[in-house]
Order: C-alpha cells, then structure tokens, then sequence
C-alpha cells in the first residue's frame, strides 16, 4: 500500500488502540542522552489526542542543561517556528488543537527537534500528518537532529516517500530507540 492517506488512517486506528491499554512510557535512550549537552536547544511538542508523550525525552534534556522549544503554527500554509519554552509557562491556543507559546515568546533555532509521527518505517521514514510543516523546518535547519517520538504500534513496514521528505536520524518509541 503506497496511499499516505490510507497508511495515515491504518497507523492512527492503531495509535489510539495502543494508548487505549495500559503502555510504557517513551524510552529515554543513552544514546539519546549522549546526544544532550548544556546549551543546546530541543524542540519539542505538546502531544495532541494519542500522540506519543516526548515528556521522558524533554526531562533527560532539562537535566542536561538543554533549552527547550515548542513549536508554534499560525496555519497549514506557515512555516513554523520554534519558539523558547519554560515548563511552566502558559500555552495558548493554536490552530489543530495545538498548545503553543504565545507569538511574543523568543524564536530559536533548535539542535534537535522531537516530531510527532503518525507513522514510521525501520528505514527511519516518517509519516506525519500531512501539512508539511515538519518538513519544512527539517529544511530550514538542515544541521537539526530529526528524532521521531512514536509508539511502537505505528510502525510500518514501509512508508513510501516523496523527495521532500527528510529521513530521521532517530526514533524513539516505548520499547526501542532506532537508528540507521
């Protein structure tokens, strides 16, 4: 099956299943840890209905000394921005049902951004939700790390690509830290 937009259905169907029992949590590497140093930035993201936490990953960043980012989206057509984050600082709403720093906050420029996926492949191919706005960014910060945060029930054997989609370096999911 190459149709994204069927492959988006089949791994959401499976997403929600997962997160509807008992799960673990998103697995904290070492090998993502030995990524983290004081100073660096990490996008981040709030996680909407049954995406998976990147909490467990942003905890290991702050305990680094890393800055943290969210992303904030204006509509499908913008690019987004990653905008500096404190935990807890007030969110605001955005378009999609997204929580996001409100537009005055200080825009960075992040060195590794956690995405949420809809689905993935062991080739480290992401399925998102289809906007483009992660592959935009990916573009606009080519030297940004791309670790995809999933859980382990969307992965698929294969996601096809088109050549704007940019690999990710890593994946972290409940049970497995992927890489190439």
């Amino acid at each position: 099956m190459t149709d994204k937009t069927a492959l988006r259905a089949i791994a959401r169907a499976a997403r929600a299943a997962f997160v509807a029992a008992p799960h673990p949590p998103i697995r904290v590497d070492a090998r993502f840890v030995a990524l983290l140093s004081s100073g660096l930035v990490v996008a981040s993201y709030v996680p909407i209905g049954a995406e998976a936490d990147p909490g467990p990953l942003e905890q290991a960043a702050r305990d680094a000394g890393c800055t943290l980012a969210l992303p904030h989206v204006v509509d499908r057509a913008t690019p987004l921005r990653f905008l500096h984050w404190e935990q807890d600082a007030t969110l605001v709403a955005g378009p999609f049902g997204l929580r996001q720093p409100g537009d005055a906050v200080v825009e960075v420029a992040p060195d590794i951004v956690l995405t949420p996926l809809v689905a993935f492949d062991r080739r480290l191919n992401r399925l998102g939700q289809g906007a483009g706005h992660y592959d935009r960014a990916f573009a606009a910060f080519p030297a940004a790390r791309r670790i995809g945060v999933a859980w382990s029930a969307q992965m698929l054997d294969t996601i096809p690509t088109d050549p704007w989609d940019a690999p990710l370096d890593a994946i972290a999911t409940d049970c497995d830290w992927i890489t190439a």
